[in-house]
């Protein structure tokens, strides 16, 4: 089968280091079955931000075969973009190809009509602006990304990354993303529904011991853990840690631990022959039942069949075609 194409359109202004985040995240040499090429209005160089430019090897041309297409930011969003570039983005969508936006790339897509009715971030900054210009999207302003399916948007600049192991977790399974991520020396896993920044009046120090408190309960998923336990850990009050846990995360503690769970659970579905009762009970969750239900719910799959895409798919060998089992995957919030 042949790899997935990856196209990535380079506007005029792009920011280098929103184009950059797809170039490294999804490069050949960590062995996964993606094809990338870059793309503009036409083939050569194209200015950038900051003083940084590109030069690309294809024109629009490129986004006629894409089976996903990525939009990184770009300056003067509001400008009109070339008629040419717009028909080839609503193309590539009616064609069912995977269209994701990168900061204000989102305005791209909203140019082109693909956010209509939908749910859609972009850098908190302009957040206000797309939803103005756009009144028919669903602006979220406070989450790193939003998976919508087809269509994905996420926040700036470093939301970038974990949008893009997003899909690699989507397209290959968690130990895959991890594996990405430990090369490029990432966060393996923020979630969508994380906030974009920090409120000032969580203290830095209180943030990096959270941070603490979250490692050390990935290390004891086996055992229960209660918002009593972790607020121990991290020396605060239960009433000030589950405040603030949401505050710094987006998600009450109980149910990041939830998420946790399962995504041990994926893990050891992928790189394990343990069954599913066994798998229960080394991630805390009790019962095969219980751990069916929690992936029913929050990736609208079963373990088995999670296993049957996923199962010893590890970074360098797996599906071409991003499976559609888990399209629910990762798009709860707090």
């Amino acid at each position: 089968m042949r790899p997935h194409r990856i196209t990535i359109l380079v506007l005029p202004g792009a920011a280098p280091l929103d184009v950059g985040i797809s170039a490294q995240v999804f490069a050949p040499r960590h062995g996964l079955p993606y094809e990338m090429r870059h793309c503009s209005l036409a083939a050569g160089p194209v200015p950038g931000r900051d003083g940084l430019g590109f030069v690309v090897e294809h024109g629009p041309e490129a986004l006629d075969d894409a089976d996903t297409v990525i939009v990184p930011g770009f300056n003067n969003p509001l400008r009109q973009l070339e008629r040419r570039i717009l028909d080839g983005l609503r193309d590539a969508a009616a064609r069912g190809a995977r269209m994701v936006s990168i900061c204000t790339g989102a305005f791209a897509l909203a140019a082109a009509g693909l956010l209509d009715g939908r749910r859609a971030t972009t850098h908190w900054s302009m957040a206000p602006t797309l939803a103005r210009e756009y009144p028919a999207i669903r602006v979220d302003p406070g989450v790193l990304f939003v998976d919508e399916g087809q269509v994905l948007t996420s926040a700036g600049v470093a939301a970038g990354i974990d949008l893009c192991l997003h899909m690699i977790r989507s397209d290959h399974g968690v130990q895959a993303s991890n594996d990405v991520a430990r090369r490029i020396v990432a966060a393996p896993y923020r979630s969508g529904g994380q906030s974009q920044f920090v409120p000032r009046t969580v203290p830095e120090p209180l943030g990096q011991v959270f941070a603490a408190t979250r490692e050390w309960a990935l290390h004891r998923l086996d055992k229960p853990i209660g918002v009593a336990d972790l607020a121990r850990h991290a020396g605060v009050s239960t009433r000030t840690f589950g405040r603030r846990f949401v505050e710094d995360t987006g998600y009450t503690p109980m149910r990041w631990i939830l998420r946790a769970r399962v995504d041990r659970a994926r893990e050891l579905l992928e790189c394990s022959s343990l069954g599913v009762e066994q798998i229960a009970d080394r991630v805390g969750l009790g019962t095969g039942a219980n751990l069916r239900l929690h992936f029913q719910r929050i990736l609208g799959t079963t373990p088995t069949e999670y296993r049957r895409a996923f199962g010893g798919k590890l970074a360098g060998s797996g599906a071409v075609t991003p499976p559609a089992v888990i399209g629910k995957a990762e798009q709860l919030t707090a």
